[in-house]
């Protein structure tokens, strides 16, 4: 039973999804075990609804380092200060027994605190290579938990004290995996999902709708397509399918994702952390176009993983275009043994028990 008296860990991410719902299934459980939580952020998290309320949160300054220009440099230098000055007083306040961070530059003041104060800090993270935030506190915390194997292998002073235990995944994931992959009938419905997130969606917009036009009409009549898209592109994105009449479903936002994912035959999508393992959790077949121009590359190890695996195909976006979809499309679509075997090769990857894992983990370095 989870009382005032039970230890307090303190989870620390920036406040998008992709830190968020790992550091979330990480919590729920904790509290199954019996300890409290609270959630160390930045101001984006209030928009989030879950296990973390505003009793259970606390928001503190920081920022993101956005270019080299001195002033911009400075900026962020002092944001991150304020932030880890009110970090400090909030560990002496609440004297958690672990700080746990799971990436992004909100997570570097909270992890800093709990090192001044004496307190275990470890961090996870999701992606095929370290993020710049967790590069920087990896020398500085006790424990580095990834998602994937083989991520510090490079570097043996981090690997001893390395774990891989994958991704923490939500009650929404765990349940959607429960769900059997059923391969597409022969000339019956074949669901298409297409999913672009905050900064994939555009691209997703301009290639998908013109892709589909391509496809065969046969293929027009069988396909269920569901497609998240931004409020400034719904109009010409729907007039395309309206035209094809297509039987197509739009939103700019799904609160049921993981429902989603295990309801559909293929997913084109972008191919952040929390996406390629949400994939391999539920194992469902992909084509998965990374993220260009970013520092580490590393949307692009991420879709490397499961393409390696069998599970995806990974198009980098300059050959991304609509003729090289529908042809990739047209084939799947006409695949469905191929896809069957894509979305086992997908699940081989996964992993289901990553929050129990990371669970044991925080426990140890916390002497619990």
């Amino acid at each position: 039973m989870n009382t005032i008296d039970s230890p307090l860990i303190l989870l620390a991410a920036g406040g998008t999804g992709g830190h968020l719902f790992p550091a979330e299934a990480l919590g729920v459980e904790l509290i199954r075990r019996g300890l409290r939580v609270r959630l160390v952020t930045d101001a984006r998290a209030l928009r989030y609804s879950g296990l973390f309320s505003k009793d259970t949160m606390d928001v503190v300054p920081s920022a993101t380092v956005r270019g080299r220009a001195p002033w911009s440099l400075a900026y962020t230098g002092a944001r991150l200060a304020a932030g880890t000055a009110a970090s400090f007083r909030l560990m002496l306040r609440l004297r958690p027994k672990a700080v746990v961070g799971f990436g992004g530059y909100p997570t570097v003041p909270p992890l800093l605190a709990a090192r001044l104060a004496g307190i275990p800090g470890l961090i996870h993270d999701a992606n095929a290579v370290l993020g710049r935030a967790n590069r920087f506190l990896s020398s500085r915390v006790s424990a580095i938990a990834t998602s994937l194997p083989g991520v510090l292998d490079r570097d043996p002073a981090l690997a001893a004290k390395t774990t891989t235990v994958g991704t923490p995944m939500r009650p929404s994931i765990i349940a959607a995996a429960a769900v059997k992959f059923v391969p597409p009938e022969p000339g019956g419905p074949f669901r298409l999902l297409v999913v672009g997130g905050s900064q994939g969606a555009r691209v997703m917009a301009d290639i998908v709708p013109p892709a589909i036009e391509r496809l065969e009409p046969s293929l027009w009549h069988r396909l269920v397509l569901t497609q998240q898209v931004r409020e400034e592109d719904m109009t010409r994105v729907r007039a395309v399918y309206d035209r094809l009449r297509i039987n197509a479903e739009l939103a700019p936002f799904f609160t049921d994702l993981p429902a989603r994912l295990a309801a559909n035959h293929l997913v084109i999508s972008r191919s952040g952390a929390g996406t390629v393992a949400e994939l391999a959790a539920i194992g469902r077949p992909a084509i998965l176009v990374p993220l260009p121009g970013s520092i580490d590359q590393d949307q692009f190890a991420n879709a490397g993983v499961l393409a390696k695996a069998g599970g995806a195909l990974r198009i980098v976006q300059a050959d991304f275009t609509p003729d090289r979809l529908a042809t990739e499309i047209s084939a799947l679509a006409g695949e469905p043994a191929r896809l069957a075997a894509m979305a086992a090769a997908a699940r081989s990857v996964g992993r289901l028990d990553a929050a129990e894992r990371m669970a044991d983990l925080v426990m140890k370095v916390a002497g619990i």
